[in-house]
């Protein structure tokens, strides 16, 4: 990487390659485009571009990959793989040169199936980190157009605008000065404003006005390195991941005290140390949760596929887990719940200019190339097109949050100069010389027009340096989606408190809420900075109820958030904006919308590539599936472990027998694994309210499904042993079998909270159950590692354990209703509704 601050003294630094040049950074502008080779008024042609993009290579950092191999080899590293290989090493000792072969084969696979799936999983997401791959507005051949960040090349000329990440190493080539955030890079906490010729890092981001740009180094030749990273990394460790690392734990230590105890039980007993140790490890091999992460990464690289698939872009898979959490939902209202496609209404003169010329000067004051909704909203407003061919714009100020307002200076066609603005009604009026004369005409027509949810803009000219002149108000409406209404009362059906956001006035907002279904209790958050430290909680209370929020600047939404936050609340946050940045990153799942800037998207956890709220209630249902069918598999897994385990314990301790081999735990274990990562395709209802994690209701429905499941057990040996009299050998198959398939059919008791039937499995779970089910049965009747047993006994066990699969069933439901017993609580949207109804 270039280190521009050594060249402070000798202007000189080191490229990428090795080589020696000036320091691009410092030389003057005129000298840097003949160094470059390069004009501002054409930038590069096209075969020159291709030429350096070849000789400087893309503009971006190669991301450090770990090799395929290695990477194959790590799933034979590590406590659990460690675990297995210490057992076949102990059976290579003992000379059990089968199980040995047995135990290395079935690691092999185990470790292969890891591999492919993770890699299909990262497959995935790199697939996904594509699409949002930063682009920027580049000049080639004396054109404008869009292209990929990492196509530019040193002489390249780029346009920044206001939330632009700076994509490479540039020099501003003004003439305005722009507000640039560096903190993310130089740590400095407030904007810096940039000139002409002073520099513009990569990955800096443009907070105030715009500029081209002339770019000096790309990729590794920049001072800080890559452009901005917009997809965070996608193994973050969520709440709910964390939750479940935490059973794994407890499983862990559960199963290595029963382990412990029937080794010294055996060692007691006289048996053999080599062969008791090796059926201890295998033993453990088999409680622990070998496939959790294989289940995690899995389950959530499927669901980021599905929501890709509804156009919502997944940045870290940690999100899906946190979204299906969301019970309040804080949208923007332009773009979102409104369709964002503003069209003029009958212009309002107050200043004495005609109607035509107050749309004509509002049309001056935009510039048809940013594409801006309200620009064009006012330019398609002018009736005569070709009267906008008699100015020349000499001079353009794009809008700003600061200053709220659009600003030209212009020329006519005599060579007279004027000036234009259009802008907030009151930053305009605040401007003009005739303010006092007008005001109270402006504050009519503007209540006028926000009562029936319009927005107004001012207008105002100014002669030379003369004084600006107030000349009218221009109405825009931006009508709701017609999708709007419906998707709020689904969001709110599903338990989610939806609250409208917007910077508009009061009684715009109520209007529009009003439309959508909202209710009209909207909060003017400009209130919020005069609010007495005893009148806090008022507040607070205030912001909770609340149907939305108008006169919305950046910080109140951020103070929105935390309140809620503070409240109990897992808030879900919508934001498209350079400035929503700071609360996309604050709430527990930021939305960048459809068409949202760089920076907004970099926060954001979840981006949007369609506009609305319909991608929003889709991408809830899908994340509140995913969180079930890691729920489920959660449950499963701790009711096997407990089924095997104190089986096998009090087996060994209370009648002295290993009711099965060391190499059928391992044919238990690793059937099961392969089996259950089906389960991140499983057919599953979306849950009607916000999900929370209920580590008591797991842990109480897996712990009487467990205790369930050794009952049934003994009970198997009961009938091979007393009644059927059959050799031990022969009962360890029969045990074998009857673990196999019962613990299968446990899937389909804990994948459904009501009856197992009430909602049907996918093909592929069905498959793959009674696939490795059938392939259990033939090992057993067959007599491949173990004894054989007839068809007759195949039959026998599968009859049986169908009867205890319907019987858990009903346990499985008395557990719910013991440990969940108010499963229908209603939601906090729910509650709300009820309170305000009361209260009326």
């Amino acid at each position: 990487m270039a280190d521009a601050t050594s060249g402070a003294n000798t202007h000189l630094e080191t490229t990428q390659s090795g080589k020696t040049q000036p320091d691009l950074s410092k030389l003057d502008l005129g000298k840097l485009e003949t160094a470059l080779g390069t004009a501002p008024k054409t930038g590069l042609t096209g075969a020159e571009a291709e030429k350096r993009l070849a000789q400087y290579g893309p503009n971006e950092i190669a991301e450090k990959s770990t090799s395929p191999i290695l990477k194959f080899l790590s799933y034979f590293w590590g406590p659990i793989p460690w675990m297995i290989e210490a057992a076949a090493i102990l059976s290579g000792i003992v000379h059990h040169w089968s199980d040995f072969i047995i135990i290395m084969v079935l690691l092999l696979a185990n470790a292969i199936v890891g591999f492919w799936e993770e890699f299909q999983a990262g497959n995935a997401i790199a697939a996904l980190k594509a699409k949002l791959a930063p682009h920027a507005r580049v000049k080639r051949g004396g054109a404008w157009s869009d292209m990929p960040a990492r196509l530019l090349v040193p002489g390249d000329i780029v346009r920044l605008r206001l939330g632009d990440i700076v994509p490479a190493d540039s020099r501003s080539l003004g003439p305005d000065a722009v507000e640039v955030d560096q903190a993310a890079l130089t740590g400095e906490s407030l904007p810096v404003s940039k000139g002409t010729g002073e520099v513009l890092y990569s990955g800096a981001i443009l907070r105030q006005g715009e500029t081209d740009a002339l770019v000096y180094a790309t990729g590794g030749d920049t001072f800080f390195g890559k452009t901005a990273a917009l997809v965070q990394e996608a193994h973050t460790t969520s709440h709910f991941q964390k939750a479940v690392m935490k059973i794994g734990d407890y499983l862990i230590v559960i199963a290595i005290a029963l382990v412990t105890l029937i080794f010294a039980v055996a060692l007691f007993r006289g048996d053999a140390v080599m062969e008791t140790l090796q059926f201890a490890l295998v033993l453990t091999v088999a409680a622990i949760p070998v496939a959790m992460p294989a289940v995690l990464s899995v389950t959530m690289a499927v669901g980021a596929r599905r929501l890709a698939a509804r156009q919502a872009i997944v940045s870290r898979l940690a999100a899906i887990e946190e979204l299906a959490g969301v019970d309040v939902l804080c949208s923007d209202k332009t773009g979102t719940l409104t369709q964002n496609k503003l069209t003029l209404g009958d212009p309002i003169s107050v200043g004495g200019a005609s109607q035509d010329d107050l749309v004509l000067d509002g049309a001056l004051a935009s510039r048809a190339e940013d594409q801006d909704t309200i620009d064009m909203a006012v330019i398609d407003g002018v009736k005569d097109k070709a009267a906008l061919g008699a100015f020349s714009v000499t001079h353009y100020q794009p809008f700003d949050p600061v200053h709220k307002r659009t600003e030209a200076t212009v020329t006519d066609k005599a060579g007279n100069a004027f000036k234009v603005t259009k802008g907030a009604v009151q930053v305009v009026l605040a401007l003009s010389k005739n303010a006092d004369a007008v005001k109270a005409d402006v504050d009519k027509a503007t209540e006028a027009l926000a009562k029936r949810g319009y927005r107004a803009l001012g207008v105002a000219k100014a002669s030379g340096d003369g004084d600006w002149e107030f000349l009218g108000v221009l109405p825009l409406y931006d009508p709701p989606r017609p999708s709007s209404k419906d998707m709020i009362a689904q969001a709110e059906a599903l338990g989610i408190d939806v609250k409208m956001i917007t910077g508009d006035q009061l009684a715009i907002a109520k209007e529009i809420a009003s439309q959508l279904g909202l209710g009209t209790d909207i909060l003017d958050a400009s209130q919020f900075g005069d609010t007495k430290a005893h009148e806090t909680s008022k507040l607070d209370h205030d912001i909770e109820t609340a149907d939305g929020f108008a006169q919305v600047f950046p910080e109140h939404k951020f103070h929105i958030i935390d309140v809620l936050q503070k409240h109990g609340h897992i808030v879900g946050m919508t934001g498209d904006g350079v400035n929503d940045a700071p609360s996309l990153k604050k709430a527990d799942c930021g939305i960048a919308v459809s068409g949202a800037t760089d920076a907004a998207r970099a926060a954001a956890a979840i981006v949007l590539l369609t506009p609305g709220l319909t991608v929003i209630v889709d991408a809830v249902k899908e994340a509140r599936k995913i969180f079930q069918r890691m729920n489920s598999y959660a449950i499963y897994r701790i009711a096997e472990t407990i089924r095997v385990l104190l089986f096998m314990t009090l087996s060994i301790i209370v009648f002295n027998f290993y009711p099965v081999t060391a190499i059928m735990i391992v044919l238990l274990a690793l059937l099961n694994d392969g089996a259950i990562l089906s389960i991140a395709y499983d057919n599953v209802k979306p849950s009607p309210k916000p999900e929370a994690w209920n580590m008591r209701r797991v842990l109480g429905v897996s712990t009487l499904l467990g205790l369930a499941g050794v009952a049934a057990s003994f009970g198997m040996f009961y009938i091979g042993e007393e009644v059927l009299k059959l050799d031990r050998e022969v009962v360890q198959t029969l045990m074998y079998l009857k673990l196999s398939v019962a613990g299968h059919l446990n899937i389909f008791v804990t994948r459904t909270r009501g009856p197992f039937w009430s909602i049907a499995p996918a093909k592929i779970l069905l498959i793959a159950v009674f696939g490795t089910q059938a392939l259990a049965t033939i090992i057993a009747v067959s007599g491949l590692l173990m004894p054989a047993i007839s068809w007759k006994l195949a039959g026998m066990v599968w009859g049986y354990a169908i009867l205890w699969f319907l019987l858990n069933d009903r346990v499985k439901l008395l557990a719910y209703r013991i440990f969940d017993p108010d499963p229908n609580t209603k939601p906090v949207i729910d509650q709300r509704k009820t309170a305000m109804a009361a209260a009326a």
